[in-house]
């Protein structure tokens, strides 16, 4: 399973790489201006350093909902760098543009996906990643885990090649569980990614091994 990291703070992107287990990042206009990251150029900007720092993908959201300016924000986001995902909603210009893209072998990540329906249809069209947000799915008394085995099955059946990147994680063991079910990759804040880290009996162990050295050095 891929670990990507959901930002756009590049202490955190640091951060992860360093530990060793970065894949990639994913990105939206949210965590842009989170980051006070405003203003086309500027963006722009952010996204190459971000590809400084990470050797995987990383997805670049489009602002446009229209098939033509989908089209127009995609291919301007992929001229930046080799390593840009261009991340697409589920709508039905986004499914649209999805093709558009594969046919010119661009990489695609399908945002915004909360149904097994979508995640078929991303998948036909050709997407690299599909996205669902479990965490959202979650928030309304839906178990977003289902969801991912049930496209897992879909995909399965059918051969095809679109990741599934379990998207809007909350915590560790939402990350335990993707990796159960058969995420392909699973995109996190920092903190449930350094979760996967802790356990009290590790602690309490290396506790009583540096105790015991001491004792006797």
């Amino acid at each position: 399973m891929k670990f990507f990291i959901d930002t756009a703070n590049l202490d955190q992107i640091k951060d992860a790489q360093d530990l060793g287990i970065l894949d990639g990042v994913t990105t939206n206009p949210s965590l842009m201006a989170k980051e006070g990251i405003t203003g086309s150029k500027n963006i722009m900007n952010h996204y190459l350093k971000i590809c400084e720092i990470v050797k995987g993908d990383v997805s670049a959201e489009v602002i446009s909902v229209d098939y033509n300016g989908i089209i127009k924000e995609g291919e301007a986001l992929a001229s930046l760098h080799d390593q840009i995902v261009i991340k697409v909603p589920m709508i039905e210009d986004g499914v649209k543009a999805i093709r558009y893209f594969t046919d010119k072998g661009l990489k695609t990540n399908c945002t915004l996906v909360f149904s097994s329906g979508q995640a078929l249809l991303a998948a036909k069209a050709g997407a690299t990643y599909v996205s669902p947000f479990i965490g959202r799915l979650d928030d309304i008394s839906t178990d977003g885990l289902d969801l991912i085995s049930d496209i897992r099955d879909i995909y399965d059946n059918y051969a095809y090649e679109t990741q599934i990147l379990a998207a809007s994680i909350r915590h560790t063991m939402h990350i335990i569980d993707c990796a159960k079910i058969g995420a392909d990759v699973i995109t996190s804040p920092l903190s449930a990614i350094k979760g996967l880290l802790k356990h009290p009996l590790t602690e309490s162990g290396l506790h009583k091994f540096l105790s015991d050295y001491k004792k006797g050095n």
